[in-house]
């Protein structure tokens, strides 16, 4: 069991988060906090519901819109799972760098493009000079 498990019931989450259960259901119909449902329908809320109740209820404090509470709730929950991908890719990379040792996995142009390099192989690096003489007159 984690914190996403849906174990309570609405008014067992709501006596945790501080609200009344009808309050609960309103934010689930505006998308708020949307609890898992059992086969019957019925609402469970995980732990993390439970902590993202509090936070509508502090940020509700705070002066906040509900539409404002659904965006700063929507924006959290992309940065936690962009979070996770950066993980997943971070493990990524190490393995392959584990498996590949003394190797490149990729170089970047100075324009900020990703190539590939085979290995072995090096990054052709721009070694043009560029003069300028300033115009008479400037």
């Amino acid at each position: 069991m984690d914190e996403r498990t849906p174990i309570f019931a609405i008014a067992m989450a709501a006596e945790l988060a501080g609200m009344h259960p009808q309050t609960l259901r309103q934010y689930d119909r505006l998308g708020l906090v949307s609890p898992g449902r059992t086969p019957g329908k019925s609402r469970r809320y995980s732990m993390r519901d439970v902590a993202q109740l509090r936070e509508v209820a502090r940020l509700s404090a705070e002066g906040l819109n509900l539409e404002g509470i659904r965006r700063i709730l929507e924006l959290e929950n992309q940065v936690l799972a962009l979070a996770s991908r950066v993980r997943e890719l971070e493990v990524a990379l190490a393995d392959e760098m584990l498996n590949r040792p003394g190797r490149r996995v990729f170089a970047a142009k100075e324009s900020g493009d990703v190539i590939s390099l085979r290995a072995g192989t090096r990054a052709q690096r721009n070694t043009e000079l560029v003069v300028w003489r300033p115009m008479r007159g400037e």
